[in-house]
């Protein structure tokens, strides 16, 4: 589904494409009541009948706006509105003018005090989340977002999971009824999928902040010299998980 600039999504006006993730497509719009640039996530309208699907976009809109804290990104709201190809549910979030860490990466090697206050802001936001009860079990450098003031914003909340103790804002039982993961199932990036996280494991966030700061100090490039479906263990690729990683 593509959008044309102009188009009206409720009190959104389409302004450009920002890009394509695994939970639909994001523009760049304008609030035409509040008079500011927001970030609007669609789920494509082929796929809104998709039960499953739509269920992870609500709950990601519901995991993110629980939380309050500057390395978070802020939802506005969630909708739903009429396009050329049927209806749409989207995500109003706030708009963040700068480079996700990958793009980041790509330019330059950071600086490893650059490296560490990133580290540092990332597990601030992963500490907040936790306390309220909630796992991201997708962090990489795409879904981390770097303001030009230096900030960090953690993305897509999509994967995320409420535990049976979160502390948010709205109708946990029934919410935790809803983004609770099929018995078996693992979700998230292989290369940064952490060994607790393949074992369903919740200690798995521990180690996925790390690897996205590996692959920062590595000029290699760490992870992606792996082929696909295999990750770096003791100087080898080797299916994921590691067997010898974090078994203290």
């Amino acid at each position: 589904m593509s959008i044309a600039a102009g188009t009206l999504l409720g009190r959104y006006r389409v302004l450009a494409p920002l890009g394509v993730g695994g939970m639909g497509e994001v523009y760049l719009a304008e609030d035409t009541q509040l008079e500011r640039r927001v970030a609007l996530k669609l789920l494509p309208a082929k796929v809104t009948g998709d039960t499953e699907q739509l269920r992870r976009f609500i709950q990601e809109a519901k995991a993110t706006s629980a939380l309050n804290h500057p390395n978070v990104v802020t939802v506005y709201e969630i909708g739903r509105a009429a396009t050329d190809a049927g209806e749409a549910y989207f995500i109003a979030t706030e708009f963040i003018d700068g480079l996700t860490r990958r793009e980041r990466l790509s330019r330059s090697r950071p600086a490893v005090d650059e490296v560490l206050d990133l580290a540092m802001q990332t597990a601030s936001a992963l500490a907040a989340a936790h306390e309220a009860g909630i796992v991201h079990r997708d962090i990489k450098p795409e879904n981390l977002m770097l303001r030009r003031d230096g900030y960090l914003k953690v993305l897509d909340f999509g994967l995320a999971k409420l535990s049976e103790s979160a502390t948010v804002g709205f109708d946990l039982a029934r919410t935790v009824t809803q983004v609770e993961t099929e018995p078996g199932i693992v979700l998230g990036t292989v290369a940064y999928m952490s060994p607790e996280q393949a074992r369903g494991a919740r200690e798995a966030e521990l180690e996925a902040l790390l690897r996205p700061v590996l692959e920062q100090l590595n000029p290699r490039g760490g992870l992606r010299d792996c082929p696909d479906g295999f990750v770096p263990c003791n100087g080898c690729c080797v299916p994921y998980p590691c067997p010898t990683a974090m078994s203290a």
